[in-house]
């Protein structure tokens, strides 16, 4: 990764300059997909499922799940056996039942010093009821 920036300052032999930043990122978590969209009429049952897949060399547990309003979705999180290894599944499911949109951001809270806490977005569209 490289990344740069302007740095100004109130130094007056160094008003400004330029920073550069370069690193190496390694991947912590596979998360497939990475936000989830809830699309469907009122009326049927809206699901939709999030793979998590922790890097081998950075391997951690979830402790615990959490919507940070939640009143328009239920989550469900499980272990599960991918064909990438071993990791959880996080099923959503819309609970709204009137026609309109929502957002909701999932957190899960890990075991893991590097990255304690995961979020997914999940984002809401429901159209009204079939006559």
């Amino acid at each position: 990764m490289n990344k740069s920036i302007r740095v100004e300052t109130n130094d007056p032999n160094n008003k400004n300059f330029n920073l550069k930043i370069t690193g190496d990122v390694e991947k912590f978590v596979t998360i497939s997909p990475s936000r989830l969209r809830l699309s469907g009429e009122s009326w049927a049952s809206i699901k939709g499922s999030v793979k998590i897949i922790p890097e081998k060399k950075y391997p951690f547990k979830i402790l615990s799940v959490s919507a940070k309003n939640g009143k328009d979705i239920h989550q469900e999180l499980k272990e599960a056996e991918h064909k990438e290894g071993k990791g959880y599944l996080l099923t959503v499911e819309n609970i709204k039942k009137d026609a309109g949109r929502y957002f909701d951001v999932i957190t899960l809270k890990t075991d893991s010093k590097i990255r304690p806490e995961i979020q997914i977005s999940v984002y809401g569209n429901i159209s009204s009821k079939k006559k």
